[in-house]
């Protein structure tokens, strides 16, 4: 933690020659916006004074209550060092987003995905639990811009895992992406090349589960800046191509407890699981149908998540198995975690963090809600549904209609969200559903046309 004050904000905005600030808020969808202000009203986002029309995004407010207020955490302040005007420098703060109260209050916004992270938290550090640590590995693709700078499907490089150049021609680019993340204080653990060509992935150190999900909205940010610069496009979607691997977003999360100590920890165990991880893993099992929505959001998702292509699709768990959802390294100590693999890089980090803690924390409730599940060995792609259902395996929704029919059934996920943005999920995401299932694909031309 910084723990910058409005002076050190005041001094560093005058030594750096701060000329402009954006004002940086996350909607519904995970989608990164701003509102850009003057050095001249620091004042005015010092004193959460600046305001923004709510109205006009998506999934926040109507028209006739749009008024919303931006109240900057200033310690995510921050140079973007990629960002220079002819003029200045120029800064941003993350903001946490508030509604207008009474008597000129304002009232935490229900549909500020930071801020629903930020409730789940305090139910955890109420149950006594200090700290949420979370660790990401996002993974994205890089593909050729056209002469007009329109994203294409042509990749720039023919690598595999962990390639070199000069077939990973795209190592410049990653190399600079790392470079620029440097710059800006991201403590860097591994860059490579992914399994599919075109494929990155950059893992960071972990943080504590609201600043890990601040981290990785600038990420993807940097990501799309310096990829621009090489003439690429960075996407982020899950399976842009197919028949390759799709990019996913593992989840590495532990719980403190109130002594600093890692809740997951317990040598004395045959696996040197505690009884608490156990419950934290059965937890996440019995809602994984329920938060797929929110950490497999959009229809693009769900090409991801299918046998062979490396990314989990049954609900199931092993300390060594990597066909299961969720997996334990082999780190133990203070660095034993859960990896929850089935999380895409297309989730609003907040919400799929705040869903994922909620799961868990119902599993130590140990609620009516949570089974048990025993740890799988086995090679889950390569057994049939006869096999599956023996081991009392089952499988994440298919689709996103069915992950939308399974968040509806999961009260304990919709309650996570809060009643605004489980609603407003709904509604877009039925919509979007609605959209793709009226679509004629080429696959469907040139499967039926001349054969009916």
């Amino acid at each position: 933690m910084k723990g910058y004050t409005k002076e050190d904000i005041r001094r560093i905005c005058k030594e750096e020659n701060i000329h402009y600030i954006r004002m940086m808020f996350t909607d519904i969808m995970g989608n990164l916006k701003n509102v850009e202000i003057p050095i001249t009203r620091l004042e005015d986002a010092l004193d959460n004074n600046v305001m923004f029309d709510g109205s006009s995004i998506e999934g926040f407010v109507r028209v006739y209550e749009a008024d919303m207020f931006l109240h900057p955490d200033l310690d995510t302040f921050l140079i973007l060092s990629w960002e220079n005007t002819l003029y200045g420098k120029v800064a941003r703060f993350i903001c946490d987003v508030y509604r207008p109260g009474v008597n000129g209050e304002h009232i935490p916004f229900e549909g500020d995905p930071r801020g629903v992270l930020k409730r789940n938290v305090e139910v955890m550090r109420k149950m006594g639990f200090k700290a949420f640590n979370v660790g990401v590995e996002p993974e994205f693709f890089l593909f050729k811009l056209d002469e007009k700078g329109e994203p294409t499907l042509r990749f720039n490089d023919e690598g595999g895992y962990f390639d070199l150049a000069p077939v990973d021609s795209a190592e410049d680019c990653r190399r600079d992406i790392v470079l620029e993340l440097q710059k800006i204080g991201f403590t860097i653990e591994a860059a490579h090349h992914e399994v599919s060509t075109g494929q990155h992935e950059i893992n960071f150190k972990f943080d504590s589960s609201v600043e890990a999900c601040d981290n990785v909205q600038t990420f993807k940010l940097v990501v799309k800046n310096v990829a621009r610069r090489h003439g690429l496009h960075a996407t982020f979607m899950p399976k842009p191509v197919e028949g390759i691997n799709g990019s996913g977003m593992h989840v590495n999360c532990s719980l403190l407890t109130e002594d600093g100590k890692n809740a997951f920890y317990d040598k004395d165990t045959k696996n040197q699981l505690s009884s608490l991880a156990n419950k934290w893993i059965d937890g996440i099992l019995s809602h994984a149908k329920g938060f797929c929505l929110i950490t497999n959001p959009i229809v693009n998702s769900y090409k991801r998540i299918v046998p062979g292509f490396e990314a989990p699709c049954y609900i199931s768990w092993s300390d060594s198995n990597r066909t299961t959802m969720i997996r334990i390294p082999a780190a133990r100590g203070g660095k034993t975690r859960t990896e929850v693999r089935s999380v895409d890089v297309a989730a609003n980090p907040y919400l799929a963090i705040a869903a994922i803690l909620a799961a868990g924390l119902d599993g130590i409730k140990e609620s009516k809600d949570v089974k048990h599940f025993d740890p799988i060995y086995d090679d889950l792609y390569r057994m049939d549904d006869k096999g599956r259902e023996d081991l009392g395996v089952d499988s994440l929704p298919a689709d996103l209609n069915e992950a939308i029919k399974s968040f509806k059934k999961d009260q304990i996920i919709l309650d996570a969200m809060g009643e605004h943005i489980s609603n407003k999920l709904c509604e877009a995401k039925t919509q979007e559903w609605n959209e793709y299932r009226r679509q004629v694909s080429d696959w469907e031309i040139k499967r039926y046309i001349k054969r009916y």
